[in-house]
């Protein structure tokens, strides 16, 4: 849920101090950069994931309070909706058996919260969109009992002056005016983390750039909203929409989204918390106490509290993050790219498609992206939130080609020899992507199995809120059974 404030609104005393403890925190970011040991000796992978909450009738449970009482375990967090809650999973090495043995414990986790939730009366489902939400869900009762929730809202409403509204194209386009930033809560996200070297850390940024678009592709689950069949991956553009602090005349001169795909190659981590100072306002410019060049000078490591809650709130889909652990600084790369679901094995599949790729593409010489512009990256990655496993890509010596063929041709070889060199034994590289290359070899992902079933319950005469709550449990049992999405049937 990121960290909590103590205010919901502040003056202007507040933002000029918090401003100028911003800039201290960056200087004194960028003088570690240069002296500081980062931690780095032995990198660490981890994973949190953004589920939600349904009833019996497969409806959005606004419990969560009730059903992390019930869950009692801290890896069990709040999240932005009523009906939302996070699973983080504990960080760990790459290398060796550890795929196996994580699926085994998140499975058990996942199983053991569900079982906990449904004293409750609620069920958690993966999922990257709960096709079950629809207006009247989101009119009152839906925020999470939160101090930063109630002022990150109250701050991106005052820096609009006015409703959001969400205009999303597609099979079934939708227009809604947004009186809260209430759509955000629907947008539940698998979030994967790569504890990264500083000098390394630009190249695995780039490369997860590169990647952005050939994952969203295989993993899109998020083709309804309100009802509407709209993206492959809708959840994409219903996060920038909801979380625009910009009224159109903000717009029309440049000035940047928070939801961001950035605009540029980078050499340094330094590049992005410089444009996150530079381009963005603060939301929740709340002061701590710190002195971090003093924190420094006595040989402690700073928490650099401003820069870390203000790089919250820039919502990049590859985020640099700064860290303190048991006194030592850490970078991690933090990608936001993909939905939650539709299984355990789909959700371990993508992260280790994920990791091997971005491993194999930032040790690459000459880089990728030496020979590909960054616009053609971002045009990837909407064109692949647009269609999902459909899209075509751009992709260096290939030109245009189809997702499935770039990921079977190109992207499967890189992701098993970027494992392979990472020390992921061979009996953990082919469970997970051999759940890749079935996807791809299929075409289908949650997305289109979630079309496809749409489609034949409505031809048999189901409404369409019918057809989605129906599919919606199927979908749920399918989740259990933990069998890849590919081999689900229609």
């Amino acid at each position: 849920m990121g960290e909590e404030v103590k205010r919901t609104t502040y003056s202007r005393a507040h933002r000029r101090e918090y401003r100028r403890k911003v800039r201290l925190c960056l200087d004194v970011f960028e003088t570690m950069l240069a002296q500081s040991s980062f931690d780095a000796d032995q990198p660490l992978t981890g994973m949190e994931i953004e589920c939600n909450l349904v009833d019996a009738d497969y409806q959005p449970a606004m419990s969560n309070r009730y059903v992390l009482d019930a869950i009692g375990d801290p890896a069990y967090q709040t999240e932005l909706g009523a009906y939302n809650i996070e699973f983080n999973v504990p960080p760990r090495p790459l290398p060796g058996h550890t795929g196996l043995d994580l699926e085994k414990e998140v499975r058990a986790s996942l199983n053991d919260a569900e079982r906990k939730a449904s004293s409750s009366g609620a069920h958690i489902v993966m999922i990257g969109i709960l096709p079950t939400l629809m207006p009247k869900h989101l009119t009152q009762g839906w925020m999470s009992e939160s101090t930063r929730y109630t002022a990150l809202n109250k701050s991106i409403f005052s820096a609009r002056g006015e409703y959001i509204p969400i205009n999303i194209s597609g099979p079934e386009p939708l227009s809604w005016q947004a009186a809260s930033i209430a759509p955000e809560s629907a947008c539940t996200s698998m979030q994967l983390h790569l504890q990264v070297a500083p000098a390394d850390f630009a190249a695995n940024w780039n490369a997860a750039q590169v990647l952005a678009g050939p994952q969203l592709a295989l993993g899109a689950n998020s083709p309804y909203f309100f009802g509407h069949r709209l993206w492959s991956e809708t959840r994409i553009e219903l996060f920038t929409q909801s979380t625009d602090t910009r009224p159109e005349e903000l717009k029309t001169q440049g000035v940047r989204p928070r939801v961001w795909f950035g605009e540029r190659w980078i050499t340094s981590v330094l590049d992005l918390f410089q444009e996150n100072i530079r381009y963005f306002p603060s939301l929740l410019p709340e002061v701590s106490d710190e002195d971090p060049v003093a924190e420094l000078a006595a040989g402690r490591t700073p928490h650099l509290s401003e820069l870390r809650l203000h790089n919250g709130t820039v919502y990049r889909w590859n985020r640099p993050v700064y860290d303190v652990v048991d006194g030592r600084p850490h970078l991690r790369l933090e990608n936001r790219v993909l939905p939650a679901g539709p299984t355990v094995v789909d959700m371990l599949a993508n992260s280790a498609f994920y990791y091997g790729m971005a491993h194999s593409l930032s040790q690459a010489d000459p880089p990728l992206w030496t020979r590909m512009s960054f616009a053609a990256a971002q045009a990837n990655f909407l064109t692949a939130a647009k269609q999902g496993i459909d899209a075509r890509l751009a992709w260096p010596g290939l030109g245009e080609v189809t997702a499935r063929e770039l990921v079977l041709g190109t992207l499967l070889p890189l992701a098993h020899e970027g494992l392979q060199r990472r020390g992921v034994d061979a009996e953990v590289r082919d469970r997970f992507l051999d759940v890749i290359q079935g996807r791809a070899q299929t075409g289908r992902n949650g997305a289109s199995w979630q079309v496809s079933t749409v489609q034949t319950l409505e031809d048999r005469g189901l409404s369409r809120p019918a057809a989605l709550a129906e599919m919606l449990r199927r979908y749920c049992e399918h989740m259990h059974a933990n069998e890849p999405v590919h081999t689900w049937p229609l």
